[in-house]
């Protein structure tokens, strides 16, 4: 994540990933306006460019050729990104309402969500017909499609609806990619039957004549049925029904037509057109709030109607970056004009394209690797990203009310120590009052209390666990962050089999604006307790200070049944290996080489994802299951890495170790990163720790070794399982949700060398 010394002033919330706003991140990349902060709220973390979409689905592009890595792209312009669903706008309070976390404040807000399918104006379109709306969506119903004609014996047919440029353009490319797979699968293409239905008398309607023909041509030579005047009026299993009383047969149904807004547009108060599209002013501002903009195919345009079409969605993203940053700055806007005519380049299946502006009409060879060359030249801007050095951060100021800048003035000062660094009393009071932590029985006084510390008891046949985490933010995130600090903190207790009663907290935030402390606390805490509670942990209080960076951490209480003769019970502790035991690890590891490379711009962002949410799944439901099956011992992988803590629990338990580099579970991308030698800051210290090995000199060259050392963050549990309970513990955890647990060794006897551990290749 990026940090700057000056603090955050305003707030620029961008909802979805779509063309336009990957113009924004990446304008804004190269020109930050101090003192204001950019989120990104997007439900998809790879979004694809539309205009090679088709290449894609012709099988001319790989998956990761034309998708753009938005989180990849939000660190790169040191955004926040907000991977959730947006659910809708809290104009009065100037909020984004999301569906999984707190509401997220903005001082100025875009939209750039493209369009939604409208099946439910046909009966039957929705339960039977494969959208190509919203597009970002697209690819996972595309692949299972894909699948289906695969499995599907002799004939099948392929029905497309909509033969508008994306509709004709669609079905070309499908047809092209399906017989391809058939004669591979060694079966004959003309098993393939396409048709292609519009409720026009013609294909192509805002192209030229001389566009129509040759793509009539082509869908002529192709054997592509084409259906005019068809208006579809129903859907049923595997049959289209047309206005005029005509029945198509069709084993699959493409939807390629009646796209409107997103549902949750209309409960804006937006002034919305006939369709449901956002309708916006010639400054990309909605013409209901100007303190809202919208841009690409969700918007509604005040003078004519505009096409759907890719080149205005990236057409809208200077202007649209231009006057979110004027906004701020209290400047003029400027208006957008989009152009009258547009260079439209379609291609044919094959690799072969048809060029329409206006009158103009070529075809050829030469204009799809024109195409493709625009394109990729397109791309090239989202995933080769320039230096730091070529960036030029403005020298622009926002302007603030006076008691803004009585509060800017304070925050960019030399900061007190000691309890002058502590947040003020009223910015934490109103965070913490939207915080509801569980209520135990056993929490005499907690966090709303206003007495000086918290008051618990412990019940009698219990025993009192303790542990603390700390650590800065790794992710712009702070809900998301709040939620892993939480699960990481709880890792040490549920690892000795304890049950967790309560969490203290301690954090730092950056110096600000009320507003913004007040907000940064409220989302990071929220998420934090939504785990807390989870468990069943109450959070009874701590303590909140500034620092330069986001941190937080927690100390946890836990409990454990005791003896009346006073030991525990049920308790898994370091010590208890017994040879023979299997090693068992429940979650995939790789963190600490992933953020390090997320750091760096070296990550794949849907790597990320994968990794984020790991961190957030909960190592308590494991560490019942593994009492259940008799493990004695088990500590959480974290900081110091699997052969860290594997040392760690063989030294004290007197017993030797194996391990099999190959069964190792890892998150997606660790691999890739280590083999680039991106590695943890942690990493070299966990290294020496390779004395420990007793045959290193041969595991050097296993791909998985240097993962062998990656510090994690809120890891899985490390276990010594008896083995005759291994396999069935094992089933048990995939069935939990542990698909990753997996067998990665086994506990030997103790024998007379220095290194405990030995490496299975």
């Amino acid at each position: 994540m990026q940090t700057s010394d000056t603090p955050v002033f305003r707030d620029i919330v961008l909802i979805g990933g779509g063309h336009s706003h990957a113009v924004v991140l990446h304008m804004w990349a190269m020109n930050p306006l101090p003192g204001a902060r950019l989120t990104l709220i997007c439900t998809d973390t790879d979004t694809p460019y539309s205009g090679m979409l088709p290449g894609y689905i012709a099988g001319h592009y790989s998956c990761d050729d034309v998708h753009i890595d938005v989180r990849r792209l939000a660190e790169f312009a040191g955004a926040r990104y907000f991977r959730d669903a947006v659910i809708g706008i809290d104009r009065v309070t100037r909020e984004v309402i999301c569906r999984s976390r707190p509401p997220v404040a903005y001082d100025a807000l875009s939209i750039n969500i493209g369009s939604t399918p409208k099946l439910v104006n046909v009966p039957g379109a929705d339960a039977h017909a494969v959208p190509v709306k919203p597009i970002r969506q697209f690819n996972e119903r595309w692949l299972a499609l894909l699948e289906r004609v695969r499995q599907h014996a002799g004939v099948t047919t392929v029905a497309v609806v909509g033969a508008g440029a994306g509709g004709v353009e669609m079905t070309l490319a499908m047809q092209f990619r399906l017989r391809r797979e058939l004669t591979a699968l060694g079966r004959n293409p003309d098993e393939l039957r396409m048709h292609l239905l519009t409720s026009g008398p013609t294909i192509l309607p805002t192209h030229n004549a001389a566009v129509r023909r040759a793509f009539e041509r082509v869908l002529t030579q192709r054997g592509v049925v084409l259906h005019l005047d068809a208006e579809v009026v129903r859907v049923e299993p595997n049959r289209l029904l047309t206005a005029r009383g005509e029945s198509v047969d069709a084993d699959e149904i493409v939807w390629v037509t009646q796209a409107g807004g997103a549902a949750w547009l209309a409960g804006t108060g937006l002034a919305l057109d006939e369709t449901g599209f956002i309708r916006v002013r010639d400054t990309l501002q909605s013409e209901t709030d100007p303190l809202i903009f919208a841009a690409g195919d969700c918007v509604a345009w005040p003078d004519r109607p505009l096409e759907k079409a890719g080149v205005f969605a990236v057409r809208m993203g200077p202007p649209l970056a231009d006057n979110l940053r004027r906004q701020l700055l209290g400047q003029p806007l400027k208006p957008y004009r989009p152009q009258r005519r547009w260079l439209a380049l379609i291609s044919t299946g094959e690799k072969h394209a048809i060029a329409s502006r206006g009158a103009l009409f070529m075809q050829g060879d030469w204009v799809w690797r024109w195409k493709d060359w625009i394109d990729r030249r397109f791309m090239l801007r989202f995933s080769e990203f320039p230096t730091m050095t070529e960036r030029k951060p403005s020298t622009e100021r926002i302007p603030l009310e006076p008691a803004e800048q009585t509060q800017a003035i304070s925050a960019l000062a030399m900061r007190c120590g000691g309890c002058g660094a502590k947040v003020g009393a009223s910015v934490l009071s109103r965070a913490l009052a939207q915080v509801q932590p569980i209520q135990r029985d056993d929490v005499l006084i907690g966090l709303h209390a206003p007495d000086d510390a918290a008051v618990l008891r412990v019940p009698p046949g219990k025993a009192l666990v303790h542990s603390v985490d700390f650590f800065r933010a790794f992710i712009d995130d702070p809900w998301i962050f709040g939620r892993i600090a939480a699960n990481h903190a709880l890792g040490d207790v549920f690892a000795m089999g304890a049950e967790a009663q309560s969490a203290t907290a301690i954090c730092t935030v950056p110096p600000g604006l009320e507003s913004k402390i007040e907000d940064t606390l409220l989302q990071m805490l929220s998420g934090a307790v939504s785990v807390l509670n989870e468990a069943g942990c109450a959070l009874v209080g701590g303590h909140t200070g500034e620092g330069r960076e986001l941190g937080l951490g927690f100390a946890v209480n836990g409990l454990i049944d005791v003896s009346l003769a006073g030991e525990l019970a049920g308790v898994m502790t370091k010590g208890g290996m017994r040879p023979g035991d299997v090693l068992i690890l429940t979650k995939p590891i790789g963190t600490g080489t992933l953020l390090a490379a997320h750091a760096l711009l070296k990550a794949r962002g849907r790597w990320i994802d994968a990794a984020l949410e790991s961190m957030q799944v909960s190592n308590q439901a494991a560490a019942a299951c593994l009492i259940e099956h008799g493990t004695r011992a088990c500590t959480d992988l974290t900081g110091f890495g699997l052969i860290g803590h594997l040392v760690e629990m063989t030294r004290p338990s007197g017993v030797d170790a194996e391990l099999e580099l190959d069964a190792l579970p890892l998150l997606d991308g660790a691999r890739e990163t280590v083999a680039a030698g991106v590695l943890s800051s942690l990493q070299p210290a966990n290294t020496r720790l390779r004395r420990a090995l007793s045959n290193q000199e041969a595991a050097l060259n296993h791909p998985n070794y240097p993962l062998l050392f990656d510090p994690q963050t809120a890891g899985g549990l490390l276990a010594s399982v008896p083995a005759t309970t291994a396999d069935a513990c094992l089933a048990a955890l995939h069935a939990l949700g542990y698909p990753h647990a997996a067998r990665i060794g086994r506990v030997l006897p103790q024998n007379d060398a220095l290194m405990p551990i030995r490496v299975v290749l």
